[in-house]
């Protein structure tokens, strides 16, 4: 009898964020995400360094959840969050915990895009979208077997899901996507006239 494994999964997590008025939070934080665009400084000359066309609080901001309320509000339910997706995936975490590493906006216009990479150091990373219109990019993930398909062939557009090399996903407005940080993953160019406002971050295992 011919039996097919399917071996070594790759999971990725989506949820709504969730809890009390989360609606109101991702407001809240759309209205956050736009002022530090317009006052983080240090933030726009980094990108403005480094050609991203855009803006990020990445190289600037680390203290987003105690400087801000609504990022404070954010990290205790994306905690919520992230624990439900290590127990998913079957981590043993050994009497340590998954704890927030770094949080940051995101602030993509049009034509703006975010090249593939991982995220070292990290367990588990992720996004929370806070602005999703209309032709916004979506998030482009990468099968990370491919360095070692050196002679394999295409896989047909029909085949199914698990089997394609890259996957492409549309986020919704106040989603989480989570997935583990060795996870190669890229932002495809934005093509709507307005901005993509998201918020990033890395879980570490402490």
């Amino acid at each position: 009898m011919t039996k097919i494994l399917s071996l070594f999964a790759t999971r990725i997590y989506r949820a709504p964020l969730g809890g009390h008025a989360a609606e109101a939070l991702r407001f809240e934080l759309a209205r956050s995400c736009d002022l530090l665009s317009m006052e983080d400084k240090a933030g726009q000359a980094w990108c403005k360094t480094q050609n991203y066309l855009g803006y990020t609080s990445y190289a600037s901001l680390t203290d987003l959840p105690t400087r801000m309320s609504g990022f404070g509000d954010l990290k205790r339910r994306l905690d919520k969050h992230v624990a439900r997706f290590s127990e998913q995936v079957g981590f043993e975490l050994a009497g340590g915990k998954l704890k927030l590493d770094s949080l940051w906006v995101n602030v993509l216009p049009k034509g703006g895009v975010h090249s593939g990479h991982i995220h070292p150091h990290s367990v588990i990373s992720g996004t929370y979208y806070v602005s999703v219109p209309d032709g916004a990019s979506t998030l482009k993930f990468e099968d990370p077997r491919l360095a070692m398909m050196m002679a394999a062939p295409t896989r047909r557009p029909d085949s199914a899901q698990d089997l394609q090399p890259f996957i492409f996903l549309t986020p919704e407005e106040g989603e989480v996507i989570l997935w583990e940080s060795w996870l190669r993953h890229e932002v495809v160019m934005n093509r709507s006239t307005h901005s993509r406002i998201s918020i990033s971050f890395n879980y570490a295992w402490t």
